[in-house]
């Protein structure tokens, strides 16, 4: 089994076990008004939709919960034993991180998806939903969670963290793409295997620019009267 890392960029989903909203030092924080809604999802559990049209680039609402530290985070984790890897956490610095398990309001019960109509976009230590098109009303509201994980992607770790946002560009995990992918791998076969083809190319350019000397030399003869000859090695000697 993985050693246990919280990820460092966006959340790291959400459980769907019952919980006390607020801890003593955190009030709750009010939902986005009558724009959004939290209902039954049919990508996972429970999800956030439009309540009404909204439009490309609107602030939606606000990623709240109570600010921990990382030391505190690991102390709490997991918010449920039985599904280890889902939370509540939202990575701010490396220092912080937003624990909605206290004081959070409906952004924590938005859903994944790998074609999001939304983004998390964190400022001076806040974080926001915007839209990223529009978006009507009655569609359930989408952002890329992009879990990072420094450990290898195993088929056992991948089934960990599944996707369900059954969009045609779903990668089927909840994690980002890392660099050593197979399909990164695949391209870079692919750009090999084109460098390697464009060694042919050089050739017939080699040779192109012989004839083009050749028959520089053979346009000087024609003028001088005189036909140009092969030149035949001495014997005993190679060319």
């Amino acid at each position: 089994m993985h050693e246990l890392t919280i990820p460092k960029k966006y959340v790291v989903s959400k459980t769907q076990v019952s919980a006390p909203l607020s801890s003593p030092s955190v009030k709750p924080a009010p939902d986005a008004g009558r724009r959004i809604q939290t209902r039954v999802s049919n990508v996972h559990g429970k999800g956030v939709f439009a309540v009404q049209d909204l439009a490309e680039g609107e602030t939606l609402i606000e990623y709240v919960g109570e600010v921990i530290t990382w030391k505190e985070a690991l102390r709490r984790h997991p918010h449920d034993p039985k599904d280890p890897n889902h939370t509540f956490y939202f990575h701010i610095d490396e220092k912080h991180v937003i624990d909605a398990k206290y004081g959070g309001n409906s952004s924590r019960w938005i859903n994944h998806s790998c074609k999001p109509n939304c983004e998390a976009d964190e400022q001076d230590g806040r974080v926001f939903i915007k839209a990223l098109r529009n978006i009507k009303a009655g569609d359930e509201l989408f952002y890329d969670y992009g879990l990072i994980i420094d450990a290898p992607y195993t088929k056992k770790l991948l089934a960990e963290y599944p996707c369900w946002c059954g969009s045609p560009d779903c990668r089927g995990t909840l994690l980002a793409p890392k660099d050593d992918k197979p399909g990164k791998k695949e391209k870079k076969k692919k750009s090999e295997k084109a460098a390697a083809a464009d060694k042919p190319v050089k050739g017939k350019q080699l040779r192109k620019e012989l004839n083009k000397e050749l028959k520089k030399v053979l346009k000087k003869a024609g003028k001088t009267g005189k036909a140009a000859k092969p030149v035949k090695p001495a014997k005993g000697k190679k060319p």
